[in-house]
């Protein structure tokens, strides 16, 4: 038996170019599942980077950090241009396939969701949708219960001697978090001063850059939903663009957009 690998047999290519497998006769069902399907493996690897540069800022090995979280945003770029790619797919062209979706959609990804727990966005109610998914489920929950990115951050300014309230520390992590004055006026400190603390102002920034991008994500999302079905019910049951909508008021790091009024 040979052990020559191969540029097909390393990547597993028969396996992974298998998984398109449209269910109509529809031309745009294939760009369809595609550009899904290469969206969750963009997915897998944003949340490798995030769960290691968590565990970074954890114990204060920033450096590190910025890399996997300049590479998260970086793979947030490659996903905002492929709404471009979808875009292209006409309402016509949807109508025909559209019905071989079932109640199939978008808003259950469950790597997705981990995504916007690791950044802060909890939400129990997202777990529940994969009580039948015990892996999934158990992944999620752990996702829900554990401290975002962005608590670990607020540990680390504690850990260096800024006046961190104690309940922003030691809070319900399953909730989302609430905006803090004090938490503000800690960064508003770092923000005064980068050159006595560039590492938490560099931090401050990866963590801005990385929730810009998911704003211009969901931003290309609800436009390219727009595009292609109008305001119609999404196919799991979600109201569509408006929906989408009511999520772009979603932050992630609210004192690091407000300080910048401030400063």
């Amino acid at each position: 038996m040979s052990n020559t690998i191969t540029y097909r047999s390393y990547l597993r290519l028969p396996e992974l170019l298998a998984c398109q497998s449209p269910l109509s006769e529809a031309h745009d069902e294939l760009l369809f599942i595609s550009i899904h399907q290469a969206s969750e493996i963009w997915l897998k690897l944003a949340l490798h980077e995030l769960r290691a540069a968590r565990e970074h800022v954890v114990v204060d090995d920033l450096r590190p950090a910025f890399k996997m979280m300049s590479r998260v945003a970086r793979i947030q770029a490659q996903m905002i241009q492929s709404w471009e790619v979808l875009a292209t797919m006409t309402p016509a062209d949807y109508t025909r396939m559209r019905d071989r979706l079932g109640t199939s959609s978008g808003f259950q990804s469950d790597q997705y969701r981990e995504m916007e727990f690791i950044l802060g966005n909890k939400d129990a109610d997202m777990v529940a949708l994969h009580v039948d998914e015990p892996v999934v489920h158990a992944t999620l929950q752990a996702a829900l219960e554990a401290p975002s990115l962005y608590d670990e951050a607020l540990r680390l300014l504690a850990r260096r001697g800024f006046a961190i309230p104690a309940d922003q520390l030691n809070r319900d992590f399953t909730k989302t978090y609430t905006a803090s004055a004090e938490v503000e006026r800690a960064w508003a400190q770092v923000y005064a001063s980068p050159e006595e603390y560039w590492d938490l102002y560099e931090l401050a920034e990866k963590l801005v850059d990385i929730e810009y991008h998911v704003q211009l994500w969901r931003f290309g999302h609800l436009k390219t939903v727009e595009r292609v079905i109008g305001f119609k019910t999404g196919t799991g049951g979600t109201a569509g663009v408006h929906y989408l909508a009511k999520v772009l008021e979603k932050t992630f790091f609210p004192e690091l957009l407000t300080v910048r009024t401030r400063l």
